[in-house]
């Protein structure tokens, strides 16, 4: 089912992903990407539940546009063990006008089908999704 704006389809392995990252904890993030010649929205990089957020931000590319989904566990002041589910629309100044734009009309949708999602994030460097950040925005 491709998107009107953009013509882009979700593959399903997206959807499955998402879904194992949410119920059952398998995964700490998920990296998407577009595949313009299929026109569709691939999983390019799953990371399990042992990788840090650093691990996190070194898969992303430094001049390509991304969607990722980060599964955060935090501690609150109330010392309540929680744990948030982060959109992150990486999209770097340095990378190309047409992807920028492909990424940006195809993002609303995306986000629907990954049904569970908590934070929304849009990042065009490291500094806007730093760790401190998702501190700020999980509580």
């Amino acid at each position: 089912m491709a998107n009107a704006a953009s013509g882009m389809a979700v593959h399903d392995e997206c959807k499955l992903k998402f879904l194992e990252l949410k119920t059952k904890r398998t995964h700490r993030f998920i990296v998407f990407k577009i595949e313009e010649k299929q026109k569709q929205v691939i999983v390019e990089k799953v990371g399990d539940p042992t990788r840090s957020y650093e691990d996190f931000t070194a898969s992303l590319p430094a001049d390509e546009c991304r969607y990722a989904v980060y599964d955060f566990d935090f501690v609150t002041e109330e010392n309540c063990q929680k744990s948030r589910i982060f959109f992150i629309a990486w999209s770097p100044d340095t990378s190309r006008v047409r992807s920028k734009m492909i990424y940006a009309s195809s993002k609303d949708r995306f986000k629907r089908e990954l049904d569970g999602i908590q934070v929304d994030l849009q990042a065009t460097d490291p500094t806007e999704m730093g760790l401190d950040v998702i501190k700020s925005r999980a509580s």
